[in-house]
């Protein structure tokens, strides 16, 4: 078990590996907006804020070592992530309705992202359960080369996708149904 010789790495790996799981949905939010053209709502925007939230929990985890309040915090913002997506599921049940975007494997983002903040919570329960000593022997101790790889990736789609959202909102609240980015010349004809 990971966790049997040296619960301080097998922390900061299985933290690692959540931080680079939180970073893969955001880059794939973020890839699906520019490749298919579908920006993201106002809904999906607090999705992704709650998942960058999470994620800075377990950056906290690697970086400081595990603590109640790095899973707290991730736990925090995974409950808030579930009202906006839980939210989003519930706008689009009603029979005929599309829902919002296009589909991923049989199921929107909104009702995908739920599934992941609900991981997460499970996830930081768990780790709670199991980590031994919080942090103290961590602090000692450098982020090894491959987390600070994961940090830095997590930050890149941090900046990505707060970079995509000034462009498509710029500084006031964004639109309900976004079509365009705000502050990109559109490619329509008026």
């Amino acid at each position: 078990m990971i966790f049997s010789r040296n619960p301080a790495r097998g922390s900061r790996v299985l933290n690692g590996l959540a931080l680079l799981g939180v970073t893969g949905i955001l880059g794939m939010a973020f890839a699906w907006q520019i490749v298919y053209d579908e920006l993201p709502c106002p809904l999906c925007l607090l999705q992704r804020v709650a998942l960058i939230l999470a994620g800075v929990g377990f950056l906290l985890n690697m970086r400081l070592g595990p603590s109640p309040m790095h899973y707290a915090m991730s736990i925090a913002a995974s409950l808030g992530g579930m009202v906006a997506s839980g939210r989003q599921v519930l706008l689009h049940m009603a029979p005929g309705d599309p829902g919002y975007g296009s589909p991923f494997l049989g199921m929107h983002f909104y009702t995908w992202a739920f599934i992941a903040f609900a991981a997460i919570i499970v996830f930081s329960i768990l780790m709670q359960t199991a980590d031994r000593k919080w942090g103290d022997s961590m602090l000692k101790k450098p982020v090894p080369m491959l987390g600070v790889v994961v940090m830095a990736l997590f930050f890149i789609m941090t900046l990505a996708n707060v970079g995509s959202t000034t462009l498509e909102c710029g500084f006031g609240p964004c639109p309900d149904d976004p079509t365009t980015y705000l502050w990109l010349p559109s490619s329509a004809t008026p």
